[in-house]
């Protein structure tokens, strides 16, 4: 099964804020950051698209079903909570700046098992990662699939393929509008490429 993942494009919202499952906007260059991105998959062919419930993958995933060289239609976008962003708890939608430095630390120093107030570790968006691919792979073994997601999540399955140690994660810089390619065939996943 092949995965390709294209993170959402950029946000309207201020630098430095913490913004996670929160559901914001996309910014007003929606429209050419989508343009680039279609010919970016060009004439690719996927037997399924998945999404992100949040907002500004949904929004993506509709847009991109409106050309026709993709071959599916809104209604066949199929979403999935499991593709969702860290949620960052009581941190969402704060400047970064204002969360107590001695808290952010402890919790940047081991974000793989500690969780933001009333948030989630990385362990846990890693393990929600795995399940969406061990659940979509008993159907698409030899399928190409769509996904339109977050960084966050990007990471988790890049790191998944790479066996990275999750607190290495953020040594990856996941680009708006980017595509991803990941493999997971036999007993060798593979990354194809990042960030294209």
């Amino acid at each position: 099964m092949k995965l390709t993942l294209v993170r959402h494009t950029s946000l309207d919202i201020a630098p430095h804020i913490c913004y996670g499952q929160s559901d914001v906007a996309v910014s007003a260059n929606f429209d050419n950051e989508r343009l680039a991105l279609q010919q970016k998959l060009g004439n690719t062919q996927f037997d399924a698209i998945y999404t992100s419930p949040l907002r500004r993958c949904q929004q993506l995933a509709q847009a991109l079903c409106q050309d026709p060289r993709l071959g599916f239609s809104a209604e066949d976008i199929r979403h999935d909570h499991r593709l969702k962003e860290l949620h960052f708890g009581d941190w969402e939608m704060q400047a970064w700046e204002d969360i107590p430095r001695d808290i952010f630390d402890v919790w940047a120093n081991d974000y793989a098992n500690l969780a933001p107030p009333n948030g989630e570790t990385f362990s846990q968006l890693h393990g929600r990662a795995k399940s969406f691919v061990d659940e979509v792979a008993k159907d698409a073994r030899n399928q190409h699939i769509l996904v339109i997601t977050h960084g966050g999540l990007i990471r988790a399955l890049i790191a998944e393929v790479l066996q990275m140690p999750l607190k290495r994660l953020f040594r990856l810089s996941i680009h708006h509008a980017s595509i991803t390619m990941l493999e997971f065939n036999d007993d060798i996943p593979k990354v194809h490429y990042m960030n294209l």
